[in-house]
């Protein structure tokens, strides 16, 4: 899967978030990186198709085909702290729900994945009781456990304690190893060293 970027640009106003923007992204790992405020979630959210770009052009292609930008939702996943669940759902039947519709990742059951997130005994709990940090890892864990070409992580520490980072590092070498995964982070601590670095700061 490859998504290249044309001259793409965001501005609100007469303000420009980022503009000039060109880049094929491929599998790996890149860190959208830049001080608060400087467009990173924006850039984001244009990528992964939420916000049409105010000049310049998006393409999505796998195994040099082209998908249209209306389709991509099919082919992503997405964890944020801005995201929202559903909180009138237990955890099962969250997870029930999400993968009604996504893929699990080969070599994952359904059953298993309370474990896979260190959640089991929450299993039976309505979302809407759910710490700050359980509901993020929550969200981490339907992109970690999803099929998906593209894979987009905004901010992924955010409200996790010390053991909760320790298990988004686990699991994360093997997203980098499947797919295209874009990390928007102001810390080093969130992507690996690995990791291709966009400065936003760059683009204005």
């Amino acid at each position: 899967m490859t998504i290249t970027a044309d001259n793409l640009g965001k501005r609100y106003n007469r303000e420009w978030i980022f503009r000039n923007f060109n880049y094929s992204f491929q599998k790996g790992v890149y860190a959208i990186t830049g001080p608060n405020g400087s467009g990173k979630s924006t850039l984001l959210q244009v990528l992964w198709g939420q916000l049409p770009p105010s000049v310049g052009s998006i393409l999505y292609e796998k195994e040099g085909a082209s998908i249209a930008i209306e389709d991509i939702y099919q082919r992503l996943v997405i964890a944020t702290p801005y995201m929202d669940l559903i909180e009138e759902f237990t955890l099962s039947e969250l997870l029930a729900f999400h993968f009604s519709f996504k893929k699990l990742r080969k070599g994952h059951t359904l059953k298993e994945v309370p474990d896979l997130l260190e959640l089991a005994h929450a299993r039976d709990k309505r979302i809407s009781y759910f710490s700050s940090g359980m509901k993020q890892r929550l969200k981490l864990g339907l992109a970690f456990f999803s099929e998906a070409d593209l894979v987009f992580l905004d901010e992924p520490t955010t409200n996790l304690d010390k053991e909760a980072v320790g298990w988004y590092w686990r699991h994360l070498p093997v997203l980098i190893s499947e797919s295209v995964v874009f990390i928007g982070s102001n810390l080093e601590n969130e992507y690996p060293d690995t990791a291709i670095k966009i400065t936003l700061t760059d683009y204005k």
